[in-house]
């Protein structure tokens, strides 16, 4: 559309948002009359001064250069006049205006789409409780949407690209950054056909610190329910619960130990109203969504023999060290080294933490 470039240069402009670019529109109806209009009284909820502030920043923006620097990057976009707008973010407030993305956003199922949030400095109970559920959620056509963060934002991608699902990370900056840096390959790999990434940032904004609470509004614009998977009481994870429950969609939380700082906001949530989650099913649930899911990974207890149920036996509450199973099951050093060793293996137990184990796959038995 020849109305596009009006909305790429318009969000081109860093001192201005999308809350300011839509009321232009909504006022004029027409994006190319709002960009080259000189009398700004008339728009509601500009003052004098922040409309001649803008006019000053639009003399120096060429649309035709701005929305070639983006079709030069390989970046796709979406305006909020495209009709493959996506129909879920159009509808909270304040959507952006304009929506970059690279990958192949149309390959996930808008229709499926589940976010995921948490601590950047979760714990391993936290990430392998997140994988679990993610894993339970293998063979369906869901998608994981979540902010392409350390900690269990990457746990997200990473556990629905390992799962077969789309995933859709949600960044804080324009496609010139890669933030973390770490995540440069993870940022590939949903570009190359895991997925897409998704930003409502021109291509050379910058990943400052007041973007990570923007983006927010847009995983869970995006979703139809939102699980919080770690979360203190001031986090970013809790900004997005909050916007989930404001957007009109399903919240839900995954319990930690109430020993955790990170689990302060969860049980905040939880004791709010927030649906407490367990299993993929629990999600299903939630979410009104019927599909069928194929169990994974079953092992039947019955195949342990009396040493290997020992060792199953004593992880049955909580993680335990070395000398705590050996305390526990009275196996010597090296029979519990072999056990340890070879129930790993087969996936049974998990190290964790170093020398602490639990549990590891779903089991068949009592």
């Amino acid at each position: 559309m020849i109305s596009d470039k009006y909305w790429v240069a318009l969000s081109s402009i860093e001192e201005i948002d999308s809350r300011f670019i839509y009321r232009l529109y909504s006022h004029f109806g027409d994006m190319e009359k709002a960009f080259v209009a000189d009398n700004l009284s008339f728009v509601e909820g500009l003052s004098v001064k922040k409309a001649e502030r803008f006019l000053r920043l639009r003399d120096k923006v060429d649309p035709d250069k701005a929305l070639k620097a983006v079709i030069d990057r390989g970046i796709n976009y979406l305006t909020l006049e495209s009709e493959s707008y996506p129909y879920l973010l159009k509808n909270i407030d304040n959507p952006p205006a304009v929506l970059y993305f690279k990958g192949d956003l149309f390959s996930c199922n808008l229709e499926r789409t589940l976010a995921v949030v948490g601590s950047r400095r979760a714990t391993s109970y936290a990430k392998d409780a997140l994988k679990k559920i993610i894993s339970e959620l293998m063979n369906t056509d869901i998608c994981i949407v979540s902010g392409l963060a350390s900690g269990i934002d990457t746990t997200a991608h990473n556990s629905a690209i390992e799962n077969g699902l789309k995933t859709i990370g949600v960044i804080a900056s324009g496609f010139d950054f890669v933030y973390p840096a770490a995540n440069k390959d993870l940022y590939k790999k949903l570009e190359q056909g895991c997925g897409a990434v998704v930003s409502e940032y021109y291509p050379t904004f910058q990943p400052i610190k007041f973007r990570f609470p923007q983006r927010n509004r847009i995983v869970s614009g995006l979703s139809f329910g939102t699980v919080v998977a770690e979360a203190s009481l001031k986090s970013g994870a809790l900004i997005t619960a909050n916007l989930t429950l404001e957007q009109g969609r399903e919240l839900m939380c995954i319990p930690g130990l109430i020993t955790n700082i990170n689990t302060q906001g969860i049980y905040k949530l939880l004791k709010n109203g927030a649906t407490l989650i367990t299993c993929a099913e629990d999600i299903l649930e939630a979410l009104g969504w019927e599909m069928k899911i194929e169990q994974q990974n079953l092992f039947d207890t019955a195949k342990l023999d009396e040493n290997e149920q020992l060792v199953y036996d004593a992880l049955e509450i909580e993680e335990k060290s070395f000398d705590e199973l050996q305390n526990i099951t009275k196996l010597s050093v090296e029979n519990l080294l072999m056990y340890l060793t070879t129930m790993e293996l087969k996936g049974i137990i998990k190290q964790v933490d170093g020398d602490r184990y639990r549990r590891g796959i779903s089991v068949i038995g009592p």
